[in-house]
């Protein structure tokens, strides 16, 4: 009972020490001017963007769905937050619901993150 009682209060120590920071914190802004003009045509610039900052394709989502769509492959494929996905594996897709919005939104590409 005392382990109990004292471990008790321990964590209630520990959460109520962690709440507030002991002193206020300034953060200074540095202001540096720096000026680069260049002229650089749309081309060169889609060129540039790396294929991770694409949009993901709607096909590959679609087929993890299909293929393995109750452990969520396709939600992180998309990237949803992973406790999103976790709920989703435990729920079984949302009591199955959610598992047929889930399709419907990466068809019609109206699902976030495509």
């Amino acid at each position: 009972m005392k382990i109990k009682l004292l471990l008790s209060a321990f964590a209630i120590m520990l959460c109520m020490s962690s709440a507030f920071a002991s002193f206020p914190v300034k953060r200074a802004s540095v202001a540096t001017e720096t000026t680069i003009t260049t002229e650089v045509s749309n081309d060169e610039v889609s060129e540039a963007i790396p294929a991770a900052y694409a949009g993901k394709d709607k096909w590959i989502a679609a087929a993890l769905w299909f293929v393995l769509g109750g452990f969520a492959a396709h939600r992180w494929y998309i990237g949803s937050p992973w406790y999103w996905n976790v709920l989703y594996i435990l729920t079984l897709g949302f009591f199955i619901v959610g598992h047929i919005i889930d399709i419907v939104q990466i068809l019609t590409d109206s699902y976030p993150g495509l």
